[in-house]
């Protein structure tokens, strides 16, 4: 017996990273970056992002969670993308994900 897991707001088109299936625009990357950069519980984002059902960010996080990997992969990405000029003092993020050994 198999037991498959759903997670029923979200989608993932084909080749593409998972997002809300309300609001296509929002990745799960980019709710879990609140999490890992802030530390917010999912009652946080949902109070700094109003427009964000509860149940949205649990999915989100659910999913995370089930593919931790995955999402990493997808943030490591994007950040080896960003480029600052020199000089330029890097995010409390950028330092915090240094720190942890994902860049």
């Amino acid at each position: 017996m198999s037991l498959e897991i759903s997670y029923p707001h979200l989608e993932q088109p084909p080749g593409q990273p998972p997002r809300l299936r309300r609001l296509p625009r929002i990745r799960v990357a980019q709710l879990v970056l609140d999490h890992l950069a802030y530390g917010w519980s999912v009652e946080e984002m949902c109070r700094q992002h109003p427009y964000l059902l509860p149940a949205e960010a649990h999915a989100a996080m659910a999913f995370y969670f089930d593919h931790r990997q995955e999402v990493e992969h997808e943030i490591e990405s994007e950040l080896k993308e960003l480029t600052l000029a020199p000089g330029q003092p890097r995010s409390p993020f950028f330092v915090r994900m240094r720190a942890l050994g994902r860049l």
